[in-house]
């Protein structure tokens, strides 16, 4: 925000390390790692999303990975291993994912297995409050 912005201004440059929304942070490994911090700016211009049936919402919200039984809709044409907006069915967006399989894998998949990754989710915030930010 603007008013956050003029106050930053007050604070010396060397003391200053970031201003703004924390989007993610990066691995050991170099890679980035998104941040539920990013969901609220990041999901309306999602191009893949995945909707969780009612039931599959709170096994999502503990950190666990979306099962093909808890799968309510995917766009069309998904590759695997892509990045996703896990939507509840009433289209809250709930988390983060990255897909297991794609949108014609999914169809013949038996009901148990993994069809998305669990990435970050909204339950972060009550989970992680201590080290969000």
């Amino acid at each position: 925000s603007e008013k956050l912005l003029k106050v930053a201004t007050s604070i010396p440059r060397d003391n200053l390390v970031s201003l703004g929304t924390c989007f993610g942070k990066f691995t050991k490994s170099q890679k980035f790692r998104l941040s539920v911090t990013a969901l609220d700016f990041l999901a309306p211009y999602a191009k893949y999303k995945v909707w969780v049936k009612p039931g599959s919402e709170q096994s999502f919200l503990y950190g666990n990975h979306v099962l093909k039984s808890g799968l309510g809709r995917i766009t069309e044409n998904t590759g695997q291993y892509q990045g996703v907006v896990v939507y509840s069915m009433a289209d809250v967006p709930l988390g983060f994912g990255v897909t297991a399989k794609s949108t014609q894998e999914c169809r013949k998949v038996d009901p148990m297995a993994i069809v998305v990754f669990h990435q970050a989710d909204v339950g972060e915030y009550v989970r992680n409050e201590d080290t969000l930010t």
